[in-house]
């Protein structure tokens, strides 16, 4: 079996967000808005949030909170708690503020997940949605969570098992070229989510409920469409293919969806664990 390997120009975009071009960030923002409102995975969101037992006046800190969709729900969830967003993107963070400017339970602020400005004990939940998978040395960041939660406080991570994204329909098929480039792009670690409980533990968690989830599109596939352009692009880029396939690409997979043979679908996990001293 041949290993996967990243090549180097093939680099998760999220990871070193703050160097992308504007454009670029505006471009992700769009993409994050428009995958929050998506009927599945807001679905998936309530399912593992219901999960958790929130204190009624909870302080939670949202690590990577992008442009603030999950906080927002949050917020929305425990009116009478404190919400803070935290992102190393000053133009995520200006979308999240404007999206987020009658939510006075949630406040958005710049960081870095790996050194937390906050005192140890600050919280009572500490979130990471579609985040930790972007991180170099996740561990890291999962001991800055255990510092700054209080005794019994949760510890919520929901990302994508990536290893699993899929746009083909048999052996051999191209527009599978498009997944693995998008997520090679697009994700630092795709088996983050097989590593997590181990590293969960090691760091002082206890774990107290994991779900595996997902989602599938076949006849609206607008999110699963942005995989299969944004991996065509990942493959010109990387001087892989013409900008002709590319295109031709891009136009078979909405071929797909005009005959209703498309099909794309990405496996998730979500994990909650308590510190309990």
């Amino acid at each position: 079996m041949t290993a996967y390997i990243r090549p180097r120009h093939l680099t998760d975009v999220y990871s070193t967000i703050t160097d992308a071009d504007r454009d670029v960030q505006a471009r992700l923002a769009d993409v994050l808005e428009r995958r929050a409102a998506d009927p599945q995975q807001c679905s998936m969101l309530s399912t593992y949030l219901s999960d958790i037992d929130f204190p009624e006046a909870a302080d939670l800190l949202d690590i990577g909170c992008g442009t603030g969709a999950v906080s927002r729900e949050l917020a929305r969830r425990i009116p009478r708690g404190r919400i803070i967003g935290l992102d190393p993107s000053p133009l995520f963070l200006a979308t999240a503020r404007q999206l987020a400017s009658d939510v006075p339970n949630l406040s958005f602020t710049e960081g870095d997940a790996r050194n937390l400005a906050y005192d140890s004990c600050s919280f009572d939940a500490v979130f990471y949605h579609t985040t930790l998978s972007h991180i170099p040395s996740p561990e890291s960041v999962l001991k800055e969570a255990f510092r700054v939660l209080r005794p019994g406080g949760i510890l919520a991570v929901f990302d994508g098992n990536y290893t699993t994204t899929t746009l083909a329909n048999g052996d051999f098929d191209p527009l599978q070229a498009c997944a693995d480039a998008a997520m090679a792009a697009l994700v630092h670690d795709r088996w983050l989510i097989q590593k997590l409980p181990a590293l969960v533990r090691h760091v002082g968690f206890t774990i107290v409920k994991q779900r595996s989830l997902g989602i599938v599109e076949t006849s609206e596939p607008d999110y699963m469409l942005t995989i299969a352009d944004r991996g065509a692009d990942v493959l010109v880029a990387a001087g892989r293919i013409s900008t002709d396939l590319a295109l031709a690409l891009k136009n078979e997979a909405r071929r797909r969806v005009a005959s209703g043979c498309f099909y794309g679908s990405i496996a998730y996990g979500s994990l909650v664990a308590q510190k309990l001293s």
